[in-house]
């Protein structure tokens, strides 16, 4: 893997009248699996939108793969894979057909096209439900068709707004896999997220936005396994406790935060079966101690003093 950066930005700025998306980024992005974190508001998805050439910075210059993206935004969208946020699947047309359209908007020919979508949704796991119509697939399934579009025609780049957005503790773990998976493909990604955990638990490198501006660029260790995981649900949170004690599982009641601990193996784990079993619903989750909470908090600290 080469260390030139897949992504570069030169005194970037975006405003939308007076409003101030992005201001003075400079950013290098190496190869890899690259978390783009901030809160709503923060930039990231007009970070995104410049990357491909969707819309023209007010000021400074964007790069990708070394080319200028204002020099041949169509050309670079040929090696790119994009994944929006919002919902934009037609609901009258099969997952098979609306992926095998995507690959012939990429210019691969119809028949590779269709051979191409049946591999990519076996790959997202919806293999079985191909040729149902979309508009009655869930959230989830939604998003794993919008996931299969953005790589049906082998993107060597790609952008994802906010892919675990909307999906159930499962749902989000296995999309979480899925995109730590495109390493074997050899798939560079760079994927936009509120949640601190879902950028730890995937990523080599990490880039942070606060209110438009960037404040953290760096690598990532490795990701381990946690000690401790707190959790807080909606309701009741006894039957998630009886969950985790019939797995085994150490945990602490503290007020309606249920922390985690002492478990064999991967906590994270312990916890989201536990979920899946008692059917709670995550109001928020996370190790007790997070590495990029620190982070986050230190640079916001910085930026505003």
């Amino acid at each position: 893997m080469t260390d030139q950066p897949i992504i570069e930005c030169r005194d970037l700025y975006k405003r939308f009248g007076n409003v101030r998306a992005l201001e003075e980024v400079d950013l290098a992005v190496p190869p890899g699996i690259t978390g783009l974190i901030g809160a709503n508001g923060a930039g990231k998805t007009t970070l995104i939108r410049i990357l491909l050439g969707l819309i023209r910075p007010t000021h400074g210059q964007a790069s990708v793969f070394g080319t200028r993206v204002a020099s041949d935004p169509a050309g670079l969208r040929a090696r790119i894979g994009y994944m929006p946020e919002g919902s934009c699947l037609p609901a009258d047309q099969t997952a098979a057909d609306f992926v095998a359209y995507a690959a012939e908007l990429a210019g691969i020919p119809i028949a590779e096209g269709r051979r191409r979508a049946s591999e990519t949704l076996f790959l997202v796991g919806l293999h079985e439900e191909r040729f149902r119509y979309l508009g009655d697939f869930s959230t989830g399934m939604q998003q794993r068709v919008k996931l299969a579009q953005s790589i049906v025609h082998d993107p060597e780049l790609v952008l994802l707004d906010e892919p675990a957005s909307g999906l159930d503790p499962a749902g989000r773990e296995q999309m979480l896999e899925l995109i730590a998976r495109f390493r074997e493909f050899g798939m560079n990604v760079l994927f936009s997220s509120h949640l601190l955990d879902d950028i730890e638990q995937t990523c080599d490198w990490v880039v942070m936005l606060d209110d438009g501006r960037m404040i953290h660029s760096a690598p990532l260790d490795p990701p381990g396994e946690a000690d401790s995981v707190s959790v807080e649900v909606f309701g009741d949170p006894q039957p998630l406790i009886a969950a985790l004690a019939e797995r085994g599982g150490g945990f602490t009641v503290e007020g309606a935060v249920i922390n985690v601990e002492g478990a064999a193996g991967d906590v994270f784990a312990l916890v989201r079966d536990a979920l899946e079993t008692s059917g709670s619903s995550v109001r928020r989750m996370g190790t007790r101690l997070s590495r990029l909470e620190d982070i986050l908090v230190a640079a916001v600290k910085e930026t505003d003093d």
